[in-house]
């Protein structure tokens, strides 16, 4: 059985954190599970305009880059799977790390209080898909937050985006999503999909949301000191190294690549470079969310497989690497590979 998560302790800042980039916050997320005592801990916060990418996606194909530094729109690449998001100071953003523990139970128990904290304001939500929450205003959905997570050696970290105001001009400007996952979502455009809590909730301020959410998941307190933030500010900086932030390559330019929209995982593209008959190499991008290194296994499943049908499904039934993917099954895999090999 599961250990409940919350009530959780509530981790607080110095004064002088307030409106860091975003990468300071993740950056405390990992401190707090690396450094910290066992133990469930939960933070909000929110930052200057922001784009938080997925760990797997391409900035290129996912953001216009452009856009966001003509705008001072901040782009930031988090370590959890997962699509990209924009964030501002109209959003809660929410921190969760908790200690061992399977994955998939705690992202359900998390998604689920938050829900119930909205509910006990009077806002109609519902957890939805594979890491929504709704609100639905008039018997119209729309989404309010959005939630990822990653996991550590002794630790799991969930953090989400709760849109209670935001500027749409710049969501939109900035955000680029790919058309299949809009038709997926019945959607035609980034506006259509989102929803904002200000306007069920018109008297609470995002001071009082962040209040509440925390009161109501939390029911005792961490103070962070001055040497917290130094260490914390040691992790940030690695956020910001090239390589990890825009390093991603484009899989256009791979011998062979296959995409597809899967429901309940979602975007996965899938590149091998091929030499002489066999894989040389795999790459992976998306916004699905890692159940493990994902890449590795799929690099390790497929290294020097001869380009046929049934080597490449021997390899697949053999080493499996399709579990590290949440969502993703063996048939989604076989299915992806022979719509190329058919082609």
């Amino acid at each position: 059985m599961t250990e409940c998560i919350f009530p959780a302790i509530s981790v607080s800042f110095p004064s002088n954190c307030r409106g860091r980039r975003a990468a300071f916050y993740l950056a405390a997320e990992e401190y707090i599970a690396t450094s910290m005592p066992e133990g469930n801990y939960l933070f909000t916060w929110q930052t200057m305009p922001t784009v938080v990418m997925g760990r797997n996606q391409n900035a290129y194909a996912e953001l216009d880059v452009d856009f966001c530094h003509q705008e001072g729109i901040d782009i930031i690449r988090r370590k959890s799977g997962g699509g990209s998001i924009f964030a501002n100071e109209g959003n809660v953003m929410t921190s969760l790390v908790t200690g061992k523990g399977a994955v998939e139970p705690m992202f359900r128990e998390y998604a689920n209080n938050v829900a119930v904290s909205l509910r006990a304001l009077g806002a109609e939500v519902e957890v939805s898909g594979r890491n929504d929450i709704v609100l639905i205003c008039d018997g119209v959905k729309g989404k309010i937050c959005g939630n990822a997570f990653y996991h550590l050696a002794n630790s799991n970290i969930v953090h989400g985006t709760m849109l209670y105001d935001t500027d749409q001009r710049l969501m939109k400007g900035a955000l680029t999503p790919q058309r299949a996952k809009l038709l997926s979502k019945g959607v035609k455009s980034v506006e259509s999909r989102i929803a904002l809590l200000k306007d069920v909730l018109p008297k609470m301020t995002v001071a009082q949301l962040q209040e509440h959410i925390v009161g109501s998941l939390t029911n005792r307190s961490l103070g962070l000191t001055a040497d917290d933030v130094r260490r914390i500010e040691e992790i940030e900086s690695g956020y910001y190294e090239p390589s990890f932030l825009m390093g991603r390559q484009s899989l256009k330019d791979a011998s062979v690549m296959c995409r597809a929209r899967i429901e309940g995982c979602g975007d996965v593209a899938l590149a091998f470079e091929i030499e002489n008959g066999m894989v040389s190499a795999v790459r992976l991008e998306g916004d699905y969310f890692e159940m493990g290194d994902a890449e590795s296994a799929f690099a390790e499943a497929f290294a020097s497989c001869p380009w046929t049908e049934n080597k490449l499904l021997e390899r697949i039934a053999e080493h499996q690497p399709y579990n590290t993917i949440r969502g993703m099954q063996e048939h989604h895999l076989v299915t992806m590979l022979n719509e190329y090999l058919k082609q």
